[in-house]
């Protein structure tokens, strides 16, 4: 049921953290995956961590927040592999710590144009292929708790992150009657290069950690059962559903 043998996938921001959690558990299983990243020389890395995974992986050097640059990473993707029917949108980059107050809007349109710019292009081009196959797929979305709580001092990420979860809910109603589904995760404190200042301070830590139910932080291995159940057709019934993975936080 979890098989992923034979399908084709695409990790955006797949060179580290999160992402690379996602594109390993996505092989192991079978797929054969493409990871999309900004910087060259960790899109090789990542291709070579992924290479004795079951699936044959591949890597694009893409940055989402240009809209060519997406709409040629997935035509390359797919001519690359044969096809697409496993997108994970990932790619996303933090905010400031500033107060609304002092807040630019440089770094607002920065937030915006990679966790919301780019999410849209990334879904719209998957869908196109996916659509044109008649095959169906799975569009996973990577929002985040920001998305549905106050993120104090980081207002342009969690408008992003709840952007995006509209933007799957909508996608999930219109490709539902081509065979795609579209889900959102929403993580919550999860230890990655991302996080590192909070991981730091000890304040945070006993402010915040310490009212996980869990006890801890989130690791980026903590995601990979999601996004495979929703990958695979474990999930066939499955779509326009928040799955939400943070250790208990949101409901105490």
């Amino acid at each position: 049921m979890f098989d992923l043998t034979g399908r084709r996938a695409v990790v955006t921001g797949g060179t580290a953290g999160i992402g690379l959690a996602i594109a390993g558990a996505l092989a192991d299983f079978g797929a054969d995956v493409a990871v999309w990243g900004r910087d060259e020389g960790r899109v090789r890395a990542a291709v070579r961590r992924l290479g004795g995974r079951s699936g044959r992986p591949s890597g694009q050097v893409v940055d989402v927040a240009d809209e060519a640059a997406v709409v040629a990473g997935m035509d390359e993707a797919v001519a690359h592999h044969g096809g697409v029917e496993i997108v994970v949108v990932n790619a996303g980059i933090g905010g400031t710590t500033a107060r609304l107050i002092d807040s630019t809007t440089a770094d607002y349109r920065r937030v915006m144009a990679v966790n919301l710019d780019g999410a849209y292009w990334t879904v719209r081009e998957a869908a196109r292929v996916m659509v044109a196959s008649g095959g169906g797929g799975s569009i996973i979305a990577i929002s985040s708790l920001a998305a549905v709580e106050g993120a104090g001092h980081n207002q342009p990420y969690g408008a992003a992150k709840a952007g995006l979860l509209a933007l799957a809910n909508g996608a999930a109603v219109e490709l539902a009657r081509h065979g795609v589904r579209v889900n959102t995760i929403l993580p919550g404190w999860i230890a990655t290069d991302m996080s590192q200042q909070m991981q730091e301070s000890t304040a945070f830590t006993e402010r915040v950690i310490n009212r996980v139910p869990l006890r801890r932080w989130g690791r980026p291995d903590d995601l990979v059962g999601a996004a495979v159940y929703l990958a695979s057709d474990a999930a066939r019934y499955t779509t326009g559903t928040e799955l939400v993975v943070d250790g208990g936080y949101r409901v105490f």
